[in-house]
This record gives C-alpha cells, structure tokens and sequence, in this order.
C-alpha cells in the first residue's frame, strides 16, 4: 500500500505569502480609493449630482416609509398589490347610451355626492382605461344618478332609464353573460342612485356596486360591493395637522336631528360642559366657517349615521385632523380591508352614545396624539383631485376594484 505524506512549507514561507498578500489587498484599496475620489471631483461624472440624487432618494424612502405603516393591515401586501395593479389593472367602459346622461360628470364637482362625479372624471384621467374590452379586468356601467337627478329627472323614471340601459348592453354585448355581470360595477354616490339601481335584480345581485351608502343589513354585500368615501367637495379651509396644542375642545357635533342616533345625541349631550354638541347646523350669520373652523379646535369630531349609515362628516374630520368617532352600526367603512381604522379613529355603536364623554375621557393624551398622527397619515386617501394622484381616493377605489376581480370565477 502507497503511503503519501505531504511536506509541509517551513512557517517563513506562510510569513511572506501572508506579506505579500497583505500587500495586494493594500495596493488594491488605494486604487479603488483613488478612482472613486476622481469620479466624485470629475465634473461630467454622474456623482457630481449626487446630492440631488441624495434628497429624491430620501423623499422616495419617505413616501414608502408611510405607505408601510402600522395604519395599513398588511403594509406589504398593500404596497405590492397596489404596484401590481398600477402596472395591469384594465378597465373598459361602455359608450351606449345617452352622453348626457351616462358619461358626463357635472359643470361643478361640488357638494357632499360630488365623489361620483370625480369618479367619472378620474376614470378618463387615468391610465386604467382600454379600448379592448377582451383585455378588461372589469367592464364599467357609467350611470350617473347624480347627473340625472341634477337634471330634475324623477326616481320612477330614473329606475326605467336604468333598467332599459343595463337590459341593452346585456342584449348587445356578451360580456355580461359570460360571468352573469360578475366583472361588471357602477358608481353612485347618493342614495337616490342607489335605489334606482335596485330596480334591476341582477345589476344589485352580480354587478359590484360602488356606493356612498354601504349599509350590510339591506342588501349590501361588503365582500362584493365597494364602499366609496362620501367626501364635501372642495374643502373650504387646508387640512389639518401637526396642531395637537390648539385642540382643547374635547368633542364636537352640530347638525340636523334626522335620525335616531342624532336625536339621542342631541339630547344626551347638547347641555354639557366639554363635549360641544348642537341639535342644529351652525347659522352662517354667526361668522364665515365658523363650523369648520370648529374642527380645529376639537380633538374628537363625533360622526353619527343620519339618514344613512355614513356622513360626509366623516371625512371633514379627516381633513380638518380632528379624530373621528363613528356612530353607526352595519358601516362597512370605507377602505375597512385596507386601512386599520381603529388606529385614526374611534369606532363605536350606537348603543355607546350614552357613555360617549366617558368614553373619550378614557383616552390618553398619548393614545390621541398617536390617533391624530395616524390621521394625518391618511388624509390622503379621501381626498379626490383632478387628475388623480397615487394614493387618493380614486386610486384607493380603484385597488378594491383590483382585489375583487381577483375573485370572480366562472
């Protein structure tokens, strides 16, 4: 049997090749040194904007830092869906019917249904649309309600308008048939809409329904159906924020009785000393804004159902940064399976307005303060501009849309 024994190198051999590579590595970091200094000082390397670079870079880091906070139930999952979407999401709208009933937004995107509007507008803005209904994720029906109402158009004839309109697209098209509507929405903001679109069982039953009245105990379908922010456009004064030390109000609503949770609240609270209640809307000959400016000063803005579950009110407080608190039972809150309300507002039932002072007693200063930050986090989402922005509330309509088509099989 071979016996091979290997000879060792004497241990001065291991000094000078240690030395040696010593050397090299020396050598080879000056160089690299030496040439990084030179293309930083070089006027025509791409370094010599570094700072700028520097700052975009910062700002980019910034505005993903926010998108991935705690406010949002799954930062990530958010952020991801949302790039996937900005880059796929198609959607085709039909062209039939009458224009000036259909497909035209109103002269004046104002008032508290004016969301519907801007969704029309947006939707010709944006980069979502496609002329191939082959390569559409979702088929838009643009009724607009709001428009015929401004037209003085009845709710009885309004029902027929719509049925008659979906009935020709059913019967002209063979989109619909093929997932009986499934891939199919509308937008409408006020409630008038809403009912006149219940004129067409099917439209209510598979069409997903973009509405500002999102109550689930009347037919409303939360993992179906969208609930789109009911925003007062344009806000009369900037949004609020970073002005914790100017809030000494504790609570604040002034509005009219027209419904169950506000009469109560009315006559639970409009005598007391901290909680700043008024059974009637502020009379504008009392000062210019002097509603709005109410906002300002109050930590907690409470926001009862009137006569739907929802209130533009609700979004005034998230503009004017002052902390919402919801009043209403069977409210699918808008964005509810994005954004963690819990975490910008204060959410109870309407059985909780008889220890609502109490309640908001409760609250620390600490726990405010990280209510309002919170807040000021997502003013942003229900907002609405012209032409939409990243992150508004056309977009954040748009990314329920996106989630849902996820889930139509057929």
């Amino acid at each position: 049997m071979w016996s091979t024994k290997l000879s060792q190198p004497p241990a001065s051999s291991y000094c000078s090749i240690q030395s040696s590579l010593l050397s090299l590595a020396i050598l080879t970091l000056l160089s690299f040194s030496y040439l990084s200094l030179k293309s930083f000082h070089s006027p025509n390397s791409p370094s010599s904007v570094t700072p700028s670079l520097i700052v975009q870079s910062s700002q980019v880091v910034r505005a993903e830092e926010e998108v991935l906070s705690d406010v949002y139930n799954s930062p990530e999952v958010f952020r991801l869906n949302y790039e996937e979407m900005e880059r796929k999401f198609k959607v085709f709208i039909y062209q039939d019917g009458d224009p000036k009933t259909f497909y035209q937004t109103p002269r004046k995107l104002t008032g508290k249904y004016s969301s519907e509007g801007y969704f029309f507008q947006n939707i010709r803005e944006s980069k979502f649309v496609t002329e191939d209904p082959n390569e559409a994720h979702l088929l838009f029906i643009p009724i607009s309600c709001h428009k015929m109402r401004g037209k003085g158009t009845s709710y009885e004839n309004m029902t027929i308008i719509v049925q008659n309109y979906v009935d020709s697209l059913i019967a002209k098209y063979p989109y619909w048939n093929r997932t009986m509507g499934a891939d199919h929405f509308f937008v409408t903001c006020h409630d008038v809409g809403v009912r006149a679109t219940e004129g067409h069982p099917f439209l209510v039953k598979n069409a997903i329904r973009v509405v500002c009245s999102p109550s689930y105990d009347v037919g409303y379908i939360p993992h179906k159906d969208v609930a789109l922010p009911q925003v007062l456009q344009p806000f009369a004064l900037p949004a609020g924020g970073n002005d914790i030390e100017n809030r000494t109000t504790l609570g604040f609503w002034a509005g009219h009785r027209n419904s169950k949770i506000r009469v109560i609240l009315a006559r639970q609270w409009e005598n007391d000393t901290e909680l700043d209640i008024s059974n009637n809307r502020i009379n504008r000959a009392t000062g210019p804004l002097v509603y709005q400016k109410r906002f300002y000063r109050t930590k907690f803005c409470i926001c009862p159902g009137g006569s739907q579950v929802n209130s533009a009110r609700i979004t005034d407080s998230i503009h004017y940064g002052c902390v919402p608190v919801i009043l209403s039972d069977y409210y699918d809150l808008p964005f509810n399976d994005i954004i963690d309300w819990r975490k910008f507002a204060v959410v109870l039932r309407e059985k909780d307005v008889y220890d609502l002072k109490q309640i908001l007693k409760n609250i620390t200063q600490e726990e405010f303060v990280t209510l309002h930050n919170n807040l000021v986090k997502v003013q942003k989402h229900f907002q609405w501009n012209s032409p939409p922005i990243r992150h508004d509330a056309f977009h954040m309509v748009m990314y329920e849309l996106w989630l849902r088509h996820h889930v139509i099989k057929y």
